[in-house]
């Protein structure tokens, strides 16, 4: 089946969060991590006999979907689990939260990264990952030397937001050796692991490297991201190990609500019946991908790093000589993510973010606007 990518619902005067930032103003929203394609139809006609249904009470996990998502994890990853291992949550960025108070103690991540992840405990030291010639890569002495005697949670990115890294095997079991050899529970957010453009690349999930692993880990999932479904609120943790998934659950009573059923809903749908759209989707993304890596390419004062995994790419715009490049962007009818925000103040001035899960033809006026915002002696003609 063919699905009609190029052109998307039209999102503008809706209640889209991306959207609605400009409102009234000829800039094209190319920022936070929603795509604007339609879901596949499977999911909309789930959603649609749900709601024919008239009510919409309180809603709990049900077999078949519990059954769909086991199933999944081990098509796609060659993951098998326990059911009893699942907690379900409105989204990812509570597990994170819930992690952290469920964990204890400080919280480490390394920088650049998605913002809520420098939010997500009382106290989070941060190292930068190191950019290598062809892509970034793990200091992992910086990350020794941020490390304290109070740091209890390694908070991973997994595949990474927002340099697109999919972190291979060797890097994983290297994470791993040191988060066994310093104590810590590993907080994987496995998000973006359906969308990896690669073409025979297979995610790995951290909990499958080894029992000891698993038994320290707290992975977050969802299908929000693979499937556009970030607005219906839904995701869950996979906690092998009983002592800490208890944990877990008891940092969650009295702040997280119950999932929507129409998220649960959509959920269940997407592991049955996605799997064509996600192919024809991922085919699409790895086109827009090209076409981002090309034009950054073109301009000597951009730089960035093949995108491995996610729909971002993360440009390096500091030698544009723009004193403030997110804002000429914007002046120039392209709304980017704003690089200080994914680290410690001042260390990533002058980076940017680009969605390019967006249509062919918007994504090449975005590119355009981004080459006529650039100084001429930055444009390399």
């Amino acid at each position: 089946m063919d699905f009609d990518f190029d052109h998307p619902p039209e999102r503008r005067g809706t209640d889209s969060v991306k959207w609605s930032r400009y409102a009234g103003r000829d800039v094209l929203p190319l920022w936070v991590a929603d795509m604007d394609f339609a879901v596949a139809p499977a999911i909309v006609e789930a959603l649609q006999r749900r709601a024919a249904h008239g009510v919409f009470g309180y809603a709990e996990p049900w077999p078949s979907l519990v059954e769909a998502t086991l199933e999944h994890l081990e098509a796609e990853y060659a993951w098998s689990i326990e059911p009893s291992w699942l907690t379900w949550l409105p989204g990812l960025v509570t597990g994170l939260n819930v992690a952290s108070r469920a964990v204890g103690g400080s919280a480490f991540t390394a920088t650049p990264v998605y913002p809520p992840f420098l939010s997500a405990a009382e106290q989070v030291t941060t190292a930068p990952l190191r950019r290598g010639a062809e892509r970034w890569e793990w200091d992992l002495p910086a990350v020794e030397a941020a490390l304290t005697p109070e740091s209890r949670l390694f908070l991973l990115c997994h595949p990474h937001n927002p340099v697109g890294r999919a972190w291979d095997e060797a890097e994983l079991h290297a994470l791993d050796e040191l988060a066994a050899r310093r104590g810590l529970t590993v907080c994987s957010d496995e998000i973006h692991c359906g969308l990896l453009l690669d073409e025979g690349r297979r995610h790995r999930p951290y909990a499958t490297l080894s029992p000891e692993a698993a038994a320290r880990s707290i992975t977050l999932m969802s299908p929000s991201k693979t499937f556009n479904l970030p607005g219906l609120g839904c995701a869950f943790a996979v906690i092998p190990d009983e002592g800490l998934r208890r944990r877990f659950r008891r940092a969650m009573r009295g702040i997280v609500p119950h999932v929507n059923l129409l998220g649960l809903t959509a959920c269940e749908a997407a592991f049955r019946h996605g799997g064509t759209w996600h192919r024809g989707l991922l085919d699409y993304l790895r086109g827009n991908r090209e076409r981002v890596l090309a034009a950054v390419a073109a301009e000597p004062s951009l730089r960035t790093t093949p995108v491995e995994a996610t729909f971002l790419a993360w440009i390096d715009a500091r030698a544009t000589g723009l004193p403030a490049p997110h804002a000429a962007f914007e002046a120039a009818g392209l709304g980017l993510s704003d690089g200080r925000d994914f680290g410690p103040s001042g260390l990533y001035d002058g980076w940017v973010r680009l969605n390019f899960g967006c249509s062919r033809a918007l994504l090449d006026e975005a590119l355009a606007r981004l080459r006529a915002a650039l100084p001429p002696r930055g444009r390399g003609r």
